[in-house]
């Protein structure tokens, strides 16, 4: 697989992945399946040891994305963010095929095809190596929706949102009351905590900051999705 080291955050479905190298951690995007999800492998440089978010589809390009190599990652831990089948087609195959632990929040994991070896809670930690992720329960598009949270050792911030935060708004609820709980989490657990230079990943198409979006979430709010 080709992997592209400039990275903006914009991948192509079925294209090349696209890798960001920081002090402890490199993040490497991937798009798969035909609802363009991204797919994001994180290594800790240290210890060659890695975390999927979402193996959604395509399990041979995930495969290929960690590698064949003797020099390949450890793949560890596969997080699915939410309970949607689009996040975790490739769950079972993956995590078959690497003997790597699963993890979910309760309220979403009985949904999935491999129970989570691991429940995660709002405020829980998920270690990659030596990195530190954690999670954000962010209530509204499914019950267990989760954010997960890093910190660089360079200062940088960055939070890999699922289907809860996108450039241009929140995700998709299914009732007002729904929505008023993921803008609201959104607002209190995120914008309200994080600086602007925060990156956002999101669980399909391109990258944002949340400084870029900070400005809109009274119209988000307004407009009511």
């Amino acid at each position: 697989m080709n992997v592209v080291e400039d990275y903006t955050g914009h991948v192509e479905p079925g294209g090349d992945a696209a890798r960001r190298v920081l002090d402890a951690l490199t993040i490497t995007k991937l798009s798969v399946g035909p609802m363009d999800n991204n797919a994001y492998l994180l290594v800790c440089r240290r210890q060659n040891e890695a975390l999927l978010i979402d193996a959604a589809a395509d399990p041979e390009r995930i495969s290929d994305l960690v590698g064949h190599g003797p020099d390949r990652p450890a793949l560890r831990t596969i997080v699915t963010t939410h309970q949607h089948a689009d996040h975790w087609q490739a769950l079972g195959a993956v995590a078959g095929a690497y003997g790597a632990n699963t993890a979910a929040h309760p309220l979403d994991a009985s949904v999935l095809p491999v129970p989570p070896d691991f429940l995660v809670e709002h405020g829980d930690t998920l270690t990659v190596g030596d990195c530190t992720l954690e999670v954000i329960h962010l209530r509204g598009h499914t019950p267990g929706s989760i954010a997960l949270l890093y910190r660089d050792a360079d200062g940088s911030t960055h939070l890999f949102t699922g289907d809860s935060l996108f450039p241009g708004g929140v995700g998709k609820t299914a009732t007002p009351a729904d929505f008023e709980s993921l803008i609201g989490d959104v607002e209190s657990r995120v914008f309200d905590r994080l600086p602007d230079e925060t990156w956002f990943y999101p669980g399909h198409g391109d990258d944002s900051t949340l400084g870029a979006e900070r400005p809109k979430l009274a119209e988000w709010r307004q407009r009511g999705w």
